[in-house]
């Protein structure tokens, strides 16, 4: 293994790895484009003219380098968007009570039906609205990331201490829970970004049952959390190893996730960047 490899291999097992790791950002990205209507690509194009990658997966990862630039700079915007990636269920169960779990629309819900509604509004600014759409593009990723619609408990997994023992590093290595969804779910599979592409574009997106919903987002998030149990996300007690064989295991939920998510970001970005009427 090369250096700079086992450098990236080290900061991704660390726990602080993108949510959904760069590349699965930029999957959802690159789906949703895919699938956007004429009118919306032309505003796509439009907002994000001047960007140094004026795509959806070029502008999938800025919400969590604005959020890590606030750490060390005071970034206004990244101070005031830190909540808005995740929101923290009970343990008992994926119940939502918002003045619980998403106080003041501080929550990935909460956020997406907010910049959704700034994005469509065509008085606002430009820059206001290509703001919106870069939080819109990051947020729906990850909430279909389901430790980010996780248990409050240990924070989504980030609490929930585990080694990683496989091809990548058969030394093995200390992370969580969280990272090892956000990050070697995908990056284990050994593929590049058009060769994802082309592979979760084989499989026909699944049937969705939160078309209709009044709150979609909610929606989505409810299903991740829900997945948690029904895949049996969780080991039997924290500080277990984890071999490929759990990588191999979830990995077609979290490939399915992606899939999912490009295609209702693509859903919502046509909705709102439809011409008036």
């Amino acid at each position: 293994m090369n250096r700079s490899l086992s450098v990236l291999l080290l900061l991704a097992l660390s726990g602080q790895a993108l949510a959904w790791s760069k590349q699965g950002h930029q999957l959802v990205g690159e789906l949703a484009q895919a699938a956007l209507d004429p009118a919306a690509q032309a505003e796509v194009s439009r907002l994000l003219a001047g960007e140094p990658d004026p795509t959806l997966a070029g502008v999938s990862t800025w919400a969590d380098q604005i959020r890590a630039e606030s750490r060390g700079t005071g970034n206004p915007l990244g101070e005031l968007s830190s909540r808005w990636h995740y929101v923290n269920f009970p343990r008992e169960g994926c119940e939502y009570a918002p003045a619980r779990d998403c106080p003041g629309g501080d929550c990935v819900i909460g956020a997406i039906n907010a910049q959704a509604a700034i994005l469509a509004d065509r008085s606002r600014s430009d820059e206001d609205r290509r703001n919106a759409l870069k939080f819109v593009v990051h947020f729906v990723g990850d909430a279909h990331q389901p430790m980010h619609a996780g248990f409050a408990h240990d924070r989504g997994g980030n609490n929930f201490q585990v080694r990683y023992r496989g091809q990548a590093l058969p030394e093995g290595q200390g992370t969580n829970l969280h990272g090892v969804w956000d990050y070697w779910l995908l990056q284990s599979a050994g593929l590049d970004n058009p060769a994802y592409v082309s592979k979760l574009l084989q499989s026909p997106v699944p049937a969705d049952p939160t078309l209709g919903a009044l709150n979609p987002p909610l929606q989505w998030t409810l299903e991740s959390c829900r997945l948690i149990a029904s895949e049996q996300a969780y080991p039997r007690r924290p500080g277990v190893t984890l071999t490929d064989a759990y990588l191999d295991r979830h990995r077609p939920t979290a490939e399915r996730r992606v899939r999912q998510a490009g295609d209702r970001l693509a859903r919502l970005l046509n909705a709102a960047l439809a011409p008036a009427p």
